[in-house]
């Protein structure tokens, strides 16, 4: 907001039609970049406060991942990501809130589009441990990651992505907060330059057939 009111201060000032058109340019990606947090910050405080309605119903996780992962293909091919999906079945359900769960995953995939090397691998593990269902999605960041996941986190809480960014720095604490409205738990780990965040969350009924 504060660049925004300085380069409209200048705008007024400025007779030459070409520093004109450069203001107006950078008003322009300032204000988007503020619309893009307003309403981060909107959807972080409605899940946080756990008024968001959850609708469960009975998932399947590996189909709900792989889908995801084929309508984003065009960001995984311009990164030249590879993604690894492991899962012990071909079908893993869980219960869960189809579009907030997907939400979740959006966001976390929007950081490793962000923030994975260039070129790398990303392992996606499903795995069902009796009453719950493990997801596991592990990168290795662009450098290297010399901080603790509790600051790590607190740093996304507080908006602190470079300034030149056009995300807004909440979407991993939206994320926190959508899995555990879901009655699900959400870590964060960090080893070096390798980033992994744990899901857990309850595992569905099995089908009768």
């Amino acid at each position: 907001m504060t660049s925004i009111i300085t380069y409209v201060d200048l705008l007024k000032q400025e007779r030459d039609q070409t520093k004109i058109e450069g203001y107006l340019e950078i008003i322009d990606q300032k204000s988007q970049r503020l619309k893009v947090l307003t309403e981060n910050l909107f959807e972080a405080a409605k899940a946080s406060s756990g008024t968001i309605p959850v609708n469960f119903e009975t998932i399947d996780l590996v189909s709900l991942i792989t889908q995801g992962l084929g309508e984003l293909d065009d960001k995984i091919q311009e990164r030249k990501l590879e993604f690894k999906l492991s899962n012990p079945n071909d079908k893993v359900t869980i219960k869960a809130d189809g579009k907030l769960l997907w939400r979740a995953l959006e966001n976390l995939l929007s950081n490793i589009f962000k923030y994975a090397l260039e070129g790398s691998r990303v392992y996606v593990d499903i795995l069902d441990i009796g009453t719950e269902v493990t997801l596991t999605i592990k990168n290795i960041s662009a450098y290297e990651l010399n901080i603790s996941s509790d600051e790590l986190m607190e740093r996304f809480k507080r908006g602190d992505e470079s300034r030149s960014s056009q995300g807004s720095g909440l979407g991993l604490s939206i994320a926190k907060s959508l899995i555990e409205i879901q009655k699900g738990s959400f870590n964060i780990e960090i080893d070096g330059d390798l980033f992994k965040v744990v899901i857990r969350l309850i595992k569905g009924e099995r089908s009768s057939n």
